[in-house]
């Protein structure tokens, strides 16, 4: 009977580990987040974390699509929504270029709370009827592009770039969003466009008669990486090895970064930015096979030391997890002190009485914020 008490007082012991580790997870009842449009691995990923965080956190969450950059942030920073699955656009947003060196942008204080590193890449996605081998055999081709969208066509540069092209030697095809711009190839409106290799839409066009190739960008060609890394400093060399055509059997050689970025702004509470980043972590079995990419937000395939800072919560999440070290600290508080700079460099130029002319306005602010870096002995990284 003892043995049998003994065991029952194990048993409850063993019942109240998980409620008292939910209690350290405080989540209010609802929360909203924005995602690139409907089936992108983005959205998907999202729709899955929100899931697990109903289901073991007690938080409904709300993925809201958006086509581009600026519609997925601006939610964000009026307060609509708390976090957004992002891009790229977390960087070029951050150092208020391209359409956020506009007059009703600027530099954004925004903070990573975790993202997804995982075996997909990304790269241009063509189609095969064009008879695409190699970057450099794009000139001439049609290559999708998304109005507001700074991270989709920076990066479909980039790639053009690796080859040795500039926008001068295609042609770019504008489209209101991603899933549109998905739909053009499909459509024959577009040859080309930027994607994940795990975004539903590639997939669709890989299995319709144009069929679909990536365009590689291996990272034995030094010289193209070069090229490259003028226009996305963010990307890093990676083997593909799942997506629409790719798997470990057949690998595609390409580039990669963080997608999608769940973060927000500065401002956010650091008791919520603690708990949903502690969220993710423990609950990272619950998802990681609920959806492709999903299984990149794993705690291992973090990289903590990327171009935006991590939020204060996140950070104590990440110190509980024992991942975060003074050599993270530091690299956080330099990043932090470069959004300082931007901001001052921007705060000054709107005291000056800059030009109205949005054109006239986005060269004041370029110089303005290159002459602020220099000043700083940072890198401008964008001219």
């Amino acid at each position: 009977m003892r043995a049998i008490g003994m065991r029952l007082a194990a048993a409850a012991l063993a019942g109240m580990a998980v409620p008292a580790a939910a209690q350290d997870i405080k989540l209010p009842p609802t929360l909203t987040f924005t995602a690139y449009d409907t089936g992108s691995s983005g959205f998907n990923i999202a729709v899955a974390v929100g899931k697990v965080l109903k289901d073991k956190h007690g938080a409904e969450v709300r993925v809201l699509p958006a086509g581009n950059d600026v519609a997925r942030l601006a939610p964000v920073r009026a307060g609509r929504a708390q976090v957004a699955a992002n891009g790229t656009g977390t960087y070029f947003a951050q150092e208020a270029v391209f359409e956020f060196a506009a007059r009703e942008w600027g530099p954004q204080p925004l903070r990573l709370l975790l993202a997804s590193n995982d075996c997909n890449g990304a790269s241009l996605g063509v189609a095969k009827d064009t008879g695409v081998k190699a970057a450099k055999d794009l000139k001439g081709k049609r290559i999708g592009m998304v109005v507001g969208s700074p991270a989709l066509n920076q990066n479909a540069l980039a790639v053009l770039a690796f080859g040795g092209l500039t926008a001068a030697d295609v042609k770019l095809v504008e489209f209101s969003g991603y899933g549109a711009m998905w739909k053009g190839v499909l459509n024959n409106e577009a040859d080309a466009a930027f994607a994940s290799t795990i975004s539903a839409q590639p997939k669709e066009v890989d299995t319709s008669p144009r069929g679909l190739y990536w365009v590689p960008t291996p990272r034995a060609d030094a010289d193209g990486w070069r090229r490259l890394h003028k226009l996305a400093p963010y990307v890093f060399p990676h083997t593909a090895t799942c997506g629409a055509g790719v798997s470990p059997q057949a690998p595609l050689e390409t580039g990669t970064f963080p997608y999608p970025i769940f973060m927000s702004y500065a401002s956010m509470a650091s008791d919520l930015a603690y708990g949903l980043t502690k969220a993710l972590i423990v609950s990272y079995d619950a998802y990681k096979d609920a959806a492709p990419g999903a299984a990149g937000l794993a705690l291992k395939r973090q990289k903590l030391e990327w171009v935006v800072p991590f939020h204060d919560g996140a950070v104590r999440a990440l110190k509980e997890a024992g991942v975060w070290t003074d050599a993270l600290q530091k690299h956080n508080d330099a990043l932090v002190q470069r959004q300082k700079v931007l901001a001052d460099a921007w705060a000054a130029l709107l005291k000056a009485s800059p030009p109205d002319d949005a054109d006239a306005f986005r060269k004041a602010w370029t110089a303005a914020r290159k002459a602020a870096l220099e000043k700083a002995g940072m890198d401008v990284v964008f001219e």
